[in-house]
């Protein structure tokens, strides 16, 4: 009798995948129409003619069967395909070049330009991010202080890759993530003089009878700050901006008001003894910072939140400030 020895089965052959439809010019062609909105807008951020970018949106929808924009009097809308594509365009370039890159053994640097919502997170971030500049390998970082009035906008319009915000409203976006980073702590800054320095903490009532002068005036969305302080009451604060921090300590140490300050803002001030600072008797008052970033950015920005994430400032504690202004 025959010994029959069963075969083995034979090694399966990884199948050439389909041609694809699409192409990173495609990608890239439809993230600057969701960008700019306008043919117009997309042909001179690609550096192509308004009629090239027409004809070339023409023929990607021709080959996948499908609209990827509306016209409307906001101008280009995504339909839900474009939605689709516009949420997996940046992942997509992000490793096509990282590919290429691998490719030619070179060590990419991509630069992300960078905005803060509020003058004093100048304090500190310059000198964090210069020193956290080892830990982000292949990013370079572009601060745009002309965009700081409305980082928002600017992040919208492609004109920033990142914005570092506390107070203003979340754009309903999908082509904007945002991510919580930390909290600081807002304090009432006065002359060791004043009249409410000896107090441990103060109420709602102590501030109605005070100037507060703060980088800016607070705004409805600033919930952390508006709640705890009633500003809805017909009683109202009153508050003046001054946009420069060393003004709205000047303010305070010559008793003209009371200055409303981030803790690690106010911090080198409070050390000299001549202002001091309490906060508010129900509790701190914690303003949240969130990282926001277009999503053509996305490996990059990632990366960045996640360095900046664990390098909040860090002041000594209030009790600690205080029994310092004492001992001198």
């Amino acid at each position: 009798m025959k010994r029959i020895i069963a075969a083995e089965a034979p090694v399966p052959i990884s199948e050439t995948p389909a041609s694809a439809r699409l192409d990173s010019a495609d990608l890239r062609l439809v993230l600057a129409l969701a960008g700019t909105r306008t043919t117009v807008g997309a042909a001179a951020s690609l550096h192509l003619t308004q009629s090239a970018v027409s004809r070339a949106l023409q023929a990607v929808e021709d080959r996948l069967g499908l609209r990827l924009f509306e016209r409307s009097p906001r101008g280009l809308v995504p339909t839900a395909a474009g939605e689709t594509l516009l949420e997996c365009a940046p992942r997509v370039l992000g490793e096509l070049q990282a590919l290429e890159a691998r490719l030619r053994g070179d060590a990419p640097v991509q630069t992300l330009r960078m905005v803060c919502e509020c003058y004093t997170a100048y304090h500190w971030m310059p000198s964090t991010l210069q020193a956290l500049q080892a830990r982000l390998p292949g990013i370079a970082l572009e601060i745009a202080l002309e965009c700081t009035a409305d980082p928002i906008a600017a992040l919208q319009a492609g004109e920033i890759d990142v914005a570092l915000v506390s107070e203003a409203a979340t754009p309903r976006s999908k082509r904007v993530v945002d991510k919580p980073l930390f909290a600081d702590e807002i304090v009432f800054v006065m002359a060791a003089s004043h009249r409410l320095a000896a107090r441990p903490s103060l109420s709602r009532a102590d501030l109605e009878q005070e100037t507060l002068f703060a980088s800016r005036l607070p705004t409805r969305d600033m919930t952390w700050f508006t709640q705890p302080l009633a500003l809805e009451r017909k009683s109202p604060l009153c508050f003046q901006a001054l946009p420069l921090t060393e003004a709205v300590v000047d303010f305070a140490r010559a008793g003209m008001g009371v200055g409303v300050l981030s803790e690690w803002v106010a911090e080198p001030h409070l050390r000299r003894g001549d202002v001091v600072a309490r906060r508010l008797a129900s509790g701190p008052l914690m303003r949240p910072w969130r990282l926001l970033w277009r999503r053509e950015v996305e490996p990059a920005a990632s990366q960045l939140w996640q360095v900046l994430e664990k390098a909040a400032p860090r002041t000594a504690s209030l009790p600690q400030l205080r029994a310092r202004s004492r001992a001198r």
